[in-house]
């Protein structure tokens, strides 16, 4: 999927959530945006390092007698990853070979998501939801050095690999209404199936071992429902019609 394509899909998408008639008033039209902390599990990396941008447009179906479940539906640029600084700093000391040993690692994965969550929503005001996510990889940049002076990046397209081109997730998601219609959101996400599986190898002993890794993420985002239904006690008018 080129770029003017990910454009295209983003502004159709975005355009149908504004058009009045293309949905009814049961069906909201929302927009998030926000960042990724994530790492991928299995490569000896560790720790939420790696930042990347997390947002896009979604419609939301409530059901039910009291609406208080919904189903939405999201399309999410996301960008994925892992990130390592030096584990040992580099120096002119007899042990530089040690120091040098592992200098660095930067791993970019941006995925276009489409997940499916349903939510349940208590008082208007706090929603819950479980939910899985179809991800589709679109670019792939990863650096690794072991050593100041052997240096080495290399870059892969998605027809390229080792990583897979599909990658299905479970999540968790929790929105807090902060302010009419905005909504902090939390997520957490994990892929079910391995996005790669990779050979090590120790410099210095020459053992080798495979290990498979999974996208491991948790993101914090801003979310704007349009035309949303406010919470008011007192007035029963605001609440949605059968």
């Amino acid at each position: 999927m080129n770029s003017r394509r990910l454009i295209f899909l983003f502004i159709f998408s975005f355009s149908l959530i504004l058009s009045e008639r293309s949905f009814s008033q049961h069906i909201l039209g929302a927009v998030s945006a926000g960042i990724n902390l994530s790492q991928v599990d299995g490569d000896e990396v560790y720790g939420y390092k790696k930042v990347g941008f997390n947002g896009g447009p979604s419609v939301i179906i409530p059901f039910g007698k009291d609406k208080k479940w919904s189903v939405t539906l999201e399309l999410l640029f996301s960008q994925l990853g892992s990130r390592q600084k030096s584990v040992y700093p580099i120096s002119n000391t007899i042990d530089s070979a040690r120091a040098g040993f592992y200098d660095g690692y930067r791993l970019s994965l941006n995925y276009v998501q489409v997940p499916v969550i349903v939510h349940f929503t208590d008082k208007r005001f706090i929603a819950g939801g479980l939910g899985f996510q179809y991800g589709q990889l679109v670019g792939v940049t990863e650096y690794e050095d072991y050593n100041d002076n052997r240096g080495f990046a290399r870059s892969t397209t998605t027809l390229q690999g080792p990583y897979t081109r599909a990658d299905i997730q479970a999540l968790a998601d929790v929105r807090i209404r902060i302010y009419r219609g905005f909504w902090f959101n939390v997520r957490y996400s994990y892929s079910i199936l391995p996005i790669r599986t990779r050979e090590f190898v120790n410099p210095f002993f020459g053992n080798t071992w495979l290990r498979k890794q999974y996208n491991n993420v948790i993101s914090l985002r801003v979310t704007y429902i349009f035309n949303d239904i406010l919470p008011d006690k007192n007035k029963k008018s605001k609440e949605y019609s059968d």
